[in-house]
């Protein structure tokens, strides 16, 4: 799917519930808008079969869109301990796909990304969520919600790459 000129760039937002999606190609200082989407797992299923209906999805994304860099953003330690092990989980799962898909790993903090989104680092979600909408030329913000963060998410990596030779790893 990387047929034209520029890089592809896949933005993961972590979760075992809803894991969002956003697929960019950067060409030159134009961003251009691809594809996102959520993979979601039911709360019933236990959570090997979780981590690896996760795993296995964004496996063939990595394969359908060959990105360049995959961007996972940083886990956000709040109070709630049992959320952040879950989705620690579920970004290790991302990790672990671009990994073995020897696809270059990029990690953002969400601070990092509000900053570079919105040059604001106490935005709120609607506020980002509205910047990724005007910067990739969209009629709507795009849902779910998991689904713009992960469109942030590459949409940071594309601007912090421009400005540092940044290493990722993998590959």
């Amino acid at each position: 799917m990387d047929g034209n000129r520029g890089k592809i760039i896949l933005g993961v937002d972590p979760g075992t519930a809803t894991m969002g999606w956003g697929v960019i190609r950067q060409d030159g200082n134009r961003l251009r808008y691809i594809q996102h989407g959520a993979i979601t797992t039911p709360s019933s299923w236990e959570m090997p079969r979780r981590l690896a209906h996760l795993f296995d999805s964004l496996t063939k994304l990595i394969r359908g869109y060959r990105p360049a860099a995959v961007v996972v953003e940083e886990l956000f330690f709040n109070t709630n301990a049992t959320t952040a092990i879950t989705v620690g989980q579920a970004r290790g799962v991302a990790l672990l796909a671009a990994y073995k898909a020897g696809v270059p790993i990029f990690e953002y903090t969400p601070l990092q990304v509000k900053q570079t989104i919105t040059s604001y680092g106490r935005a709120d979600k609607r506020q980002v969520q509205e910047m990724v909408r005007m910067l990739l030329n969209l009629r709507e913000i795009p849902r779910p919600d998991d689904a713009a963060d992960g469109l942030a998410i590459a949409i940071c990596h594309a601007f912090s790459s421009k400005m540092s030779d940044k290493v990722g790893v993998g590959r």
